[in-house]
C-alpha cells in the first residue's frame, strides 16, 4: 500500500489526470455562465453577500476566469498558476456556499447551469465536491513537476 502511494504522489500521469478532470470542470461550470449573465447575475444576487454594484461585475468576470484557467489546467499552459487560481475560486466558494447553507437559504449555487427553476443540488454535497477538487487543486501545486518552464537557468 505504502509503495502505491510513493508512486502515485508525484507520478506525472496522475497529475495529468488531475489536470484534466479539475480543468475540465471549470470549463464546463463556465459555459452557461458566459451564455446567460444576466441569469448568473441573478443567482449571484441571491447569495445576499456582494454589494449590488458588483453583482454584473463578478457575473461576467468569474466565468471567463473558470473558462482560462480550465483550459490553462488541460492544455498544460502555466497549470501551476492556474490550479493556485482555481485553489482561491474554490476556496471562495466553499465560503459562500457554506454561510448561506448556515443561513438556512434555499439557494441554486449556480455551479453548472443558470437554470434556476430547480435547484438539483444538496449544497453539502456541493461543499463536498468543491472540497475534492480542491485537494486536486493542491495535488497539481504541489506535485506538478517544473517540466515546462519557459526560462531555465543554468549553473556553469
Amino acid at each position: 500500500m505504502n509503495d502505491l502511494l510513493n508512486r502515485s504522489f508525484g507520478n506525472r500521469w496522475v497529475e495529468f489526470g488531475a489536470r484534466w478532470l479539475l480543468g475540465a470542470t471549470f470549463v464546463y461550470a463556465s459555459y452557461h455562465k458566459i451564455l446567460a449573465p444576466a441569469e448568473f447575475a441573478k443567482i449571484v444576487y441571491g447569495y445576499g453577500l456582494f454589494p449590488g454594484e458588483f453583482i454584473n461585475l463578478i457575473a461576467v468576470v468569474i466565468p471567463f476566469v473558470e473558462l482560462i484557467t480550465g483550459l490553462g489546467l488541460i492544455f498544460g499552459f502555466y497549470p501551476r498558476s492556474a490550479a493556485v487560481i482555481t485553489i482561491g475560486m474554490l476556496m471562495l466558494f466553499i465560503v459562500i456556499l457554506s454561510i448561506n447553507i448556515a443561513r438556512g437559504y434555499d439557494f441554486d449555487c449556480g455551479c453548472f447551469s443558470v437554470n434556476r427553476l430547480s435547484p438539483t443540488e444538496v449544497p453539502w454535497v456541493t461543499v463536498a465536491r468543491d472540497i475534492v477538487l480542491l485537494f486536486l487543486g493542491v495535488y497539481i501545486v504541489i506535485f506538478r513537476k517544473d517540466r515546462n518552464r519557459i526560462l531555465t537557468l543554468k549553473r556553469g
